[in-house]
């Protein structure tokens, strides 16, 4: 049988779990590292009150101060934090999200299934930010300006010795007022464009890329607020605010903000955070949906 005999969207009889992963894993390590830097910057704009030497005026004037004061090394700390947590995340959230997508009839006719993408993508965010919420905190502990940690081990020890295991976790339920409407709106909005400009749902590397990095921008753009607001719990201890270093859920961050930037304090790093997700999803859809075109051409031969 011929690939396009398939309805591409949907998956195979025969597509595995394993199968299934191991494209979701290629896609998530792909996405992440490159645009790795540019998540940095975004983190060094999104920390409240650092010290002089990390006060940046935009996104060019940190990157510039940034390679100048600390090298082009430093773009990449964290990164083994992301690369080792990513793809066992990846695998989970595209699992999750076929599944339950299925499940729902998401993959049946040629019609929009909003409602199957939009409940897949936050079901699937759901599995995947439980594993990979304490990489996250790892990767922005190293990430900021004066960091002290020379490798992910070492930050790991010391934020479990220093704040115990609910460090690593303080910030997952704004991880997911984040991440369950980002997921949402990137799903329903990557589902509706790849029909549009792919009604004939075949493997196309452009329109999945075009179509990824719309959606991805769309997302993040509207989610920006409580990203800040993750940047800030988990990077609390590293910080010299004590009302920061104290600070404990999303209301309680979310205060702080508030008083001490205002609203616009919510929009922190918007830019650098739009740049990097249109992007990571371009790269993240391209690379999942080359894989499933991979492993059913592959079930073909």
């Amino acid at each position: 049988m011929a690939v396009e005999e398939y309805d591409y969207e949907g998956l195979p009889p025969n597509f595995t779990l394993t199968e299934n992963m191991a494209a979701g894993a290629l896609a998530g390590i792909a996405e992440h590292s490159a645009v790795y830097p540019l998540d940095l910057l975004k983190t060094r704009l999104q920390v409240l009150n650092p010290s002089p030497s990390g006060l940046y005026s935009g996104l060019s004037n940190a990157l510039s101060r940034i390679l100048k004061a600390e090298g082009i090394g430093s773009l990449w700390r964290g990164i083994s934090s992301v690369a080792l947590g990513a793809g066992p995340a990846h695998a989970v959230y595209f699992a999750t999200y076929e599944a339950v997508k299925h499940a729902m009839g998401g993959n049946e006719g040629n019609e929009h299934h909003p409602v199957a993408a939009a409940t897949s993508g936050a079901c699937a965010t759901i599995a995947s930010d439980a594993l990979m919420n304490p990489f996250d905190v790892v990767k922005q502990r190293m990430q900021v300006h004066g960091s002290v940690y020379r490798s992910i081990t070492q930050c790991a020890r010391t934020v479990y010795r220093n704040e115990g295991l609910s460090a690593f976790y303080i910030s997952y339920p704004t991880t997911l007022c984040m991440t369950v409407p980002f997921t949402a709106l990137q799903f329903t909005a990557y589902e509706s464009l790849s029909k549009v400009i792919n009604p004939s749902k075949s493997y196309d590397p452009l329109t999945h890329c075009t179509a990824g990095a719309l959606a991805g921008a769309f997302a993040a753009g509207l989610t920006t607020p409580l990203d800040v607001i993750k940047t800030l719990l988990q990077t609390r201890g590293t910080a010299r605010d004590a009302d920061i270093r104290t600070a404990r859920g999303l209301f309680r961050a979310a205060s702080i903000i508030k008083r001490q930037h205002g609203y616009a304090g919510f929009f922190r790093g918007i830019r650098p955070r739009v740049i990097t997700t249109m992007p990571s999803t371009a790269i993240c859809w391209s690379s999942y949906e080359m894989a499933k075109a991979y492993f059913i051409r592959h079930q073909d031969d």
